[in-house]
């Protein structure tokens, strides 16, 4: 047996052994830790619920601020972020607000902004929300000409509950039917006399051409879906409806 050719064999594959080592603690560092070196990286599930941001997609714009109602922002993701039955994401749906900075909810839930007044992208619908402190968010001059500015290119606009107020003073919807919160319905036709104020105690939803308000709260699900059908159809409303369990909420009895 020839000794010194089974040394240089070794000595090679160690080499070899070595090399591949090394590339992996130059490249493969993340790598490595998918490859379970990270004991956490197995019960990391956030990368297959993901949803990546499609150009090609109309896209949903939820606006948020500190004191936001969160079931009226949760709604609106909750109808639009539904894939279609066949399994297909249908939108963007991104959250905006005026800093990256978390927002916290009147409910007192911390939400984390996709995007910022400065670098948000164009939108296809933009959704302006309540807080029970609508005076604070009226007198935010970013806030009230982000409003009028998206307006310029985005196909909808949709208020719910109290953001009614922010419509009136951004004038956007002037001309135009809104309701708002059950029992806000008088203050706002007062302050915003251009509003055409719907009667909030008979009326849960308007549409008035390219503008949709709501009651708000839950009653944001219903503005929601009824800008999904105008949007995809009646079959796909029926769909995520059916997805939500919404008929288990209308049949629900005492």
């Amino acid at each position: 047996m020839n000794f010194s050719i089974i040394k240089d064999q070794i000595f090679q594959v160690l080499l070899v052994g070595a090399a591949l080592l090394t590339g992996c603690q130059e490249k493969g560092t993340n790598s490595n830790a998918q490859l379970h070196l990270d004991p956490l990286a197995s019960s990391d599930t956030l990368t297959t619920h993901l949803k990546p941001f499609d150009p090609a997609l109309p896209t949903i714009g939820l606006l948020m601020y500190n004191g936001v109602l969160q079931s009226e922002v949760v709604a609106t993701s909750d109808v639009f972020a539904k894939l279609s039955e066949a399994g297909q994401q249908l939108f963007n749906v991104i959250t905006i607000a005026e800093t990256k900075n978390p927002i916290t909810t009147e409910e007192g839930l911390h939400l984390l902004p996709d995007y910022t007044f400065e670098n948000a992208p164009k939108l296809t619908a933009i959704f302006v929300p309540s807080a029970y402190d609508m005076w604070s968010q009226v007198r935010n001059e970013k806030i009230v000409n982000f409003i009028k500015e998206k307006n310029k290119e985005v196909d909808y606009v949709v208020s719910n509950c109290g953001g009614a107020q922010l419509i009136g003073a951004s004038g956007v919807a002037d001309g135009h039917k809104i309701v708002t919160w059950i029992g806000g319905g008088p203050d706002l036709q007062k302050e915003y006399p251009n509003l055409l104020v719907q009667d909030e105690n008979e009326v849960t939803y308007v549409r008035d051409g390219r503008f949709l308000s709501s009651n708000g709260n839950l009653a944001s699900y219903v503005s929601a879906l009824e800008l999904l059908e105008i949007m995809t159809s009646p079959d796909h409303r029926k769909f995520v409806e059916s997805y939500l369990y919404l008929d288990r909420l209308q049949n629900w009895g005492r």
